[in-house]
Parts: structure tokens; C-alpha cells; sequence
């Protein structure tokens, strides 16, 4: 696209409405709270509905580690630049207060009055102390004083005792204990520790919070005072990491010692269980130095991201059914005894897998095995963004390296909270002699790709692997991804080129299969959302679908605008953060967004075009997010293989069927869940078709 083209597209868009975006925070706790509907949904089973509860906390926390902490810097830094959805970022910020306010307080009344109970019912118990049982306390003394009391710390606070640091995310006692000699109140705080389960298991379905424990055996902590009263609360504090890579010599020792500030961040919400005495909470209010309008007094027990200790009960008959990923079928067709032979079934074609319907133990982890150990392989080349703790990617990898192939591995130290282990991983990796490098100054690679390259006799071969998911054994089993096994010619050079830039000092910007952020994905997504408009006025078959996590970017938004003012029909998967408003009449009339949320959570990045019949299809990393297409090495490959782009089809087309379940957004950008049909009948679940499509035998039909 030209200057001249590129001003021409912002012309178009000046004349677009000003309130057609969707604010991007607001947005998000939409997506948040589709997760708690999920927990309050009575058909689920138990254990399912309290794992959407933790899922639920945990994603709150980190959206208010990043993006409420980036909105205070916003705020405290007087930057008074409007979101794109046309609100400053006080307003955002009070927006995001609110909301979230009324979403914390309906998650902690589904588990006090819902969840709770019904896990009793099924004999699962979370008791508070006061529920205990005399020889239950017993047992819990005993446990106090044996694993919890030497590790506590309680911190006065007194003119000789200033008032201690709370770290992020820890949950604490607030205590008022009495000195009887002199009559005076004082104040303490006391950590609840982290190394010791959130719920104590009190026999095997029976459990009580560990700050009660500890809040019921206090005057050991406090012996000749009187404690007066105690009560939990709980911090949130800006745990973004930000590094300044061109002040840093080496990145990773810079980014270790911003790991070790985090902790340090100032404080962007309090919660407080409720009925804290007024008094105390001031006193937290004031030297935490938090408004009123962050405080958040909730029903106990706070963090509930600690009820996956529920959720790992051996209770399968409060649980989904168990799914067992089965061999891709295409690699079953060349499976061993032991396990498939991937590198033949790629020189026989592509393969596409379906994550975690396909196994990734049999066709991603046995592809870089299998390339480890053979000896033909002179070389891998492999992105990591995130891995399991105990890889088993990363043994491969350090084995090709100990076998004599040249092993390149791009790890991406700043993926956000994983930063510490890929830190770790990197260093064991250069340990091995593999070849480990960062990736660009500015830019974070996000990319899914391996590379292995093999010698064939009479010339050298390249086995390439694309996905939309990350290279973790363990999530690959519970998040939805594509990716695309194959020896392609074009796509080997693809990614040898884009390795060569990652590597060293390539200026190559220039692919045949892949668009490349932060080059090409924006501009090809764009040119091929303008071609689909030019085919639809000259009558020419025309259909845009797209599946993603999120879709914010503008100028992407903007062209989908434009063309369904065209009237080219579009459908938009979304699972989270969507910034257009559909069905909004001369703008938007011709777009659909759904969203699906289930037992896996939907993760692979889809985009089809209708090209006048000649369908083209893209899959991988890249969300229509500014940092995935500014600020990020991304990669979308094309899928030329005609059945697999009619197997993609077919699961753009069960998604956006109106027989199948979603939440469905409307031009308000509000989300109205559609699960039952006009007749009371459920709809079909998405995910849980695709499983019994997935354990048909090999050749029967859909």
C-alpha cells in the first residue's frame, strides 16, 4: 500500500461514526464475565462451574496488574489522550471500577450461595473455623504449630515500626491487638503464607481456609496481648515488567532485575472481606494509598483462584467427561509401533492438527523428537514463547544439541508472568551448547514455528511446523489451536528467512505463504478485506469469517466497516475483546460477532476469505491487537490444501451455525448468551461435537 493509498484508507475512515469502537477494557470484563456465567450455569457439572470461579479471580488479577495499572500511569502521568472509543482514560478507569465491582461481588455470592452449597451437597466441604468440629481443631493446632507457625512474621506497626511493604497478590491478617499494661491499640500485619496450600485439607473432601487457621491461633503470635480483632485483605499492585532494551547490555540480566522490582509496584485495588471494622480499613485505605472507589469489600474468603484445589479432587462425576486427544489421522496412517513416523507423513503431504481434539504428544512433540534422533537431521530451529516447567520440547531440543545438529532456539524472555522461567529455560538451553537468541530490539516474537532441516541424499529438506497455539505440552491439551505440519517448498523458505532475520541481521520482509507483523499482516488482512468488496460489486462470490482472541486494531475494524457497508457478509469469532459494533444500521448491518467459551478455551486464529470461489484461508499467531501487529513478530501461513481448507470451513461453519451455542453481541456491545433453541432444547455445544467427531473411527463419515 502506497502513502497516497494509506491516506486514502484514513480519509475513508475520518468518515466513518466516532462512536463506532467498542471501549477495549470495558470489552474484556464483558469477555470476563462470560466466564462467570459459566460458573453460574446450573447445567454445568460442579467441579467445571468451580473452575470458571478461579478462572474467573485469576484473570481479573491480571487484568488489573496490567491494564488498571496501565490506565493509573495514564492518569498520573496527566496523559489526556482519549481511547479510540472516544473516553479518557479517568473515565475508562471509573468505567472499569464499576463494572468490575458488580462482577466481583456476583462471583463471590455464587460461591457463598450457590457453588458452596452445592458442593456440600456432594460432599465437599469448605468450612470456616467456626464449622470445625472439636477434634477437627485439634488436628488443626496441631498442623498450626507444625508447619504454619515458623513461617509467620507478624509486622507492628508503631513509631518504631513503619508500616510494612504488602506484596502484590498476598493475602494478609490485619490485626488489632491490645496492650493490657497501657491500655493502647495496636496494629499488626501478618502474612498469609504462599508455600502452604490456599485451602487446608481437613480430611479428604473436607477443607478450611488457611487464614483461618491462623486467625484462630493469633496469641501465639501476639503472647501477652489481647487480640481484639483480625481480618483478611488482599493487595493488587502494577506487575506489568517494563525494560528499556537499548539501555540494557544484556537483556537478560536486565529483565532479572526488573523481576525483582515487581513486587514493588504501587497498589491498584484492595479487597477486603466483609464486616472489616471501619477504623482498620482507613488505616489500609491511607497507608496503602488507595481511593474509596478501589476498596472492594467482599464476601470471604478473598482469592479465589485457590479453588483449584477443588478442582483437582478426584471427583469425576462432578467433571466434564474425560478426553483423551486422539492421533491426528493423517499421522495414524504412518504410526509405528511405538509411535507415528511425522517426518514421512509430512513428505506425503500437509498435515493439519486441531488441538486438543489431535494429540500434540503424537504429532508436535513427536515431530522434534523424531527430528532430534534422526541422523539425517543436520539442524532445528524453534520459537519458544511459553513451555511447561518440565519440558519435554526443551529435552528434545538439548538432546539434537548433544547429538551434534545445530539448534537454534529464539526464547522469548519477555513473555508477561512467565518471564522467570523462560529466563531459566534459556540459560539451561546455552548450558547444552543450542544456540539461544532474543529475537528483535522492540519487538516481542510471538510466532509459533520449527524449522528442520534434513539431508535427503540428494538435497537438504526443511520440516516446518506453524501453529496459533504455544509450544506447552500441558496447555496443549486444554486450549484450542490449529497448526500446519509441512514440507512445502515456499513455506521452508518462508521460515528460513524469518529465522535469518530473528537470528541475525536480515532486512528480508518479503514471504510467499506467510504474512509477517509487523510488516504484512495488517496490510495483507486489509488488501484482502478490499478484494472481497470489489468481488462482491462485480457479483463475485463474497464472505469474510474470522476467528480470533480479540479484535481491537482500527484500521482492521475500519476496513470491515467498509466492507459490509458494501454488503459483503461477515461473521466474527471472537472469545474476547471485540471493539466493533455489529448490526449497527448503515455501518455495520452486515456483521455477526459470536463467542464461544467452553471445557477448552479457544485459542487458534482463523481468517477466510470467499475470493470469488476460490477460497483463501489464513491461520496463526496473530489477534487484530496494535501490539500483535506493531509490536510483535507474528505469522499467519496460508492453507493451500484443499481438503484442509474445506475441514477449516467446516469448523468456521458449525461455529457460526444457528444450531450451535454462543454469546452473541449485539450493536450496544452487549453479550446475550444463545444456548437454548425457540423450543427450550439445548443447542449443540461446539467442543463437545468436535470431540464424538474425533472418536468416530478412522473413514466413517460426519
Amino acid at each position: 500500500m502506497t502513502d497516497s493509498e494509506s491516506a486514502d484508507v484514513d480519509r475513508l475512515s475520518d468518515a466513518l461514526p466516532r462512536d463506532r469502537f467498542i471501549d477495549r477494557e470495558l470489552s474484556w470484563l464483558a469477555f470476563n464475565q462470560r466466564v462467570l456465567e459459566l460458573a453460574e450455569d446450573p447445567e454445568l457439572p460442579l467441579l467445571e462451574r468451580t473452575k470458571f470461579l478461579a478462572i474467573f479471580a485469576s484473570n481479573l488479577d491480571e487484568f488489573y496488574m496490567v491494564r488498571v495499572a496501565g490506565l493509573k500511569r495514564r492518569i498520573a502521568t496527566g496523559i489526556a489522550v482519549r481511547a479510540a472509543s472516544g473516553l479518557l482514560p479517568r473515565e475508562v478507569h471509573d468505567a472499569v471500577l464499576s463494572a468490575s465491582r458488580e462482577l466481583m461481588q456476583r462471583q463471590a455470592n455464587c460461591f457463598r450461595d450457590d457453588i458452596r452449597p452445592a458442593l456440600s451437597e456432594e460432599g465437599i466441604e469448605m468450612v470456616r473455623w467456626d464449622g470445625l468440629t472439636t477434634d477437627e481443631r485439634r488436628e488443626m493446632a496441631a498442623f498450626f504449630d507444625e508447619r504454619v507457625f515458623p513461617v509467620l512474621t507478624p509486622l507492628a506497626v508503631d513509631p518504631a515500626h513503619p508500616f510494612p511493604y504488602i506484596s502484590g497478590l498476598s493475602l494478609s491478617l490485619a490485626v488489632i491487638v491490645r496492650n493490657p499494661d497501657t491500655d493502647s491499640e495496636l496494629f499488626a500485619r501478618v502474612k498469609v503464607p504462599e508455600m502452604l496450600p490456599r485451602f487446608i485439607q481437613v480430611s479428604p473432601q473436607r477443607f478450611v481456609p488457611l487464614e483461618d487457621v491462623i486467625s484462630a491461633h493469633l496469641d501465639r503470635l501476639f503472647p501477652g496481648l489481647d487480640v481484639r480483632q483480625n481480618h483478611t485483605f488482599r493487595v493488587t499492585r502494577n506487575e506489568d515488567v517494563e525494560v528499556e532494551e537499548d539501555d540494557a547490555e544484556n537483556l537478560l540480566k536486565a529483565l532479572e532485575r526488573e523481576l525483582m522490582q515487581r513486587r514493588f509496584g504501587p497498589p491498584v485495588r484492595l479487597e477486603v472481606e466483609e464486616g472489616i471494622d471501619s477504623h482498620l480499613l482507613n488505616l489500609l485505605v491511607r497507608e496503602l494509598k488507595v481511593s474509596d472507589s478501589e476498596v472492594f469489600e467482599l464476601a470471604g474468603p478473598l482469592d479465589l483462584t485457590g479453588l483449584w484445589t477443588l478442582v483437582g479432587l478426584d471427583r469425576d462425576d462432578l467433571k466434564a467427561p474425560a478426553f483423551v486427544p486422539k492421533t491426528n489421522r493423517e499421522l495414524a496412517e504412518v504410526e509405528t509401533a511405538s509411535a507415528p513416523d511425522v517426518l514421512d507423513a509430512m513428505r506425503r503431504g500437509d498435515v493439519l492438527l486441531h488441538h486438543p481434539y489431535d494429540s500434540f504428544s503424537t504429532s508436535v512433540l513427536r515431530f522434534l523428537e523424531q527430528a532430534a534422533n534422526d541422523r539425517k537431521v543436520l539442524a532445528i530451529k524453534q520459537t519458544l514463547y511459553r513451555t511447561s516447567g518440565d519440558s519435554p520440547i526443551v529435552d528434545a531440543l538439548i538432546d539434537a544439541a548433544h547429538s551434534g545438529k545445530q539448534v537454534l532456539v529464539l526464547v522469548e524472555i519477555k513473555a508477561r508472568f512467565d518471564e522467570e522461567a523462560n529466563i531459566s529455560w534459556a540459560r539451561k538451553l546455552e548450558r547444552a551448547g543450542v544456540h539461544v537468541v532474543y529475537g528483535l530490539v522492540g519487538l516481542k516474537t510471538h510466532c509459533k514455528l520449527s524449522m528442520v532441516v534434513r539431508d535427503e541424499g540428494d538435497s537438504l529438506k526443511r520440516y516446518c511446523h506453524i501453529g496459533t497455539g504455544n509450544y506447552h505440552p500441558k496447555t496443549a491439551r486444554l486450549y484450542e489451536d490449529l497448526g500446519l505440519l509441512t514440507c512445502d517448498e515456499e513455506v521452508g523458505e518462508d521460515v528460513a528467512n524469518l529465522f535469518n532475520r530473528l537470528s541475525g541481521y536480515s532486512m528480508n520482509t518479503e514471504y510467499s505463504r506467510l504474512l509477517v507483523a509487523p510488516h504484512s499482516v495488517r496490510l495483507g488482512l486489509v488488501e484482502r478485506i478490499e478484494r472481497e468488496v470489489e468481488h462482491h460489486l462485480a457479483g463475485r462470490e463474497a464472505r469474510i469469517r474470522f476467528k480470533c482472541n480479540s479484535i481491537v486494531d482500527e484500521k482492521v475494524i475500519d476496513a470491515l466497516y467498509r466492507a459490509s457497508q458494501a454488503g459483503v457478509p461477515i461473521d466474527l469469532l471472537v472469545r474476547g475483546i471485540c471493539a466493533l459494533r455489529p448490526g449497527v444500521p448503515g455501518l455495520s448491518e452486515n456483521i455477526r460477532v459470536r463467542s464461544i467459551l467452553g471445557q477448552f478455551l479457544e485459542h487458534s486464529r482463523i481468517y477466510e476469505f470467499a475470493n470469488a470461489g476460490e477460497p483463501e484461508i489464513f491461520i496463526g499467531s496473530a489477534d487484530m491487537m496494535h501490539r500483535n501487529l506493531d509490536r510483535r513478530i507474528e505469522t499467519l501461513v496460508s492453507i493451500t490444501n484443499a481438503v484442509h481448507i474445506a475441514e477449516i470451513a467446516y469448523l468456521l461453519d458449525l461455529s457460526f451455525d444457528p444450531q450451535t451455542a454462543s454469546w452473541q453481541l449485539d450493536a450496544n456491545g452487549d453479550w446475550h448468551g444463545v444456548h437454548t433453541a425457540t423450543n427450550g432444547a439445548p443447542l449443540r455445544d461446539l467442543q463437545h461435537y468436535l470431540i464424538t467427531l474425533r472418536q468416530r473411527p478412522i473413514g466413517s463419515t460426519r
